[in-house]
């Protein structure tokens, strides 16, 4: 079991099985040492986070639709290194889409529950460059999508 694997299993996160492409693209993509992951919604076992957030959701709930988005980004990277996450050496960069109000504007602290989650899971190499954008619509109407850049071994 990896670093990574102990920190999230110390926090009690499991990593679901990776979620499957709902159209026509695959979920990641190596190219040399950077590894392109495909945007993941904030769904889990149980369905997970949909609405506007500002609207049907408060701020807490999305971050915490964040925060699925980030264990769902990790099940890509675990799948995408033949499960050793140890191979991960940078997350170097997050997308975070958030599917707001028109008069919500913490958009960024929403987008948290996924860098913090890429933080504590691998620490400085967790630290990312990120943007934050409120949208008028996701996918399936989950309240959160996150796309990831990340460097591998």
């Amino acid at each position: 079991m990896s670093d990574v694997e102990q920190r999230l299993s110390a926090k009690g996160i499991v990593l679901p099985t990776p979620n499957a492409p709902v159209a026509n693209y695959v979920p990641f993509v190596r190219s040399g040492s950077q590894l392109f992951i495909s945007g993941q919604v904030s769904i889990d076992a149980n369905g997970g986070i949909k609405g506007i957030v500002g609207e049907d959701i408060d701020l807490d709930a999305g971050k915490a639709a964040a925060f699925l988005c980030g264990v769902n980004l990790i099940a890509q990277m675990k799948a995408a290194t033949d499960g050793d996450l140890g191979r991960i050496k940078r997350v170097v960069k997050l997308g975070g889409f958030v599917q707001s109000g028109p008069g919500f504007f913490d958009i960024p602290q929403v987008i948290n529950g996924c860098s913090d989650l890429m933080v504590e899971a691998f620490g400085d190499a967790g630290r990312h460059a990120r943007s934050a954008v409120g949208v008028y619509r996701l996918p399936f109407n989950f309240a959160v999508e996150v796309d990831a850049i990340v460097e591998v071994l």
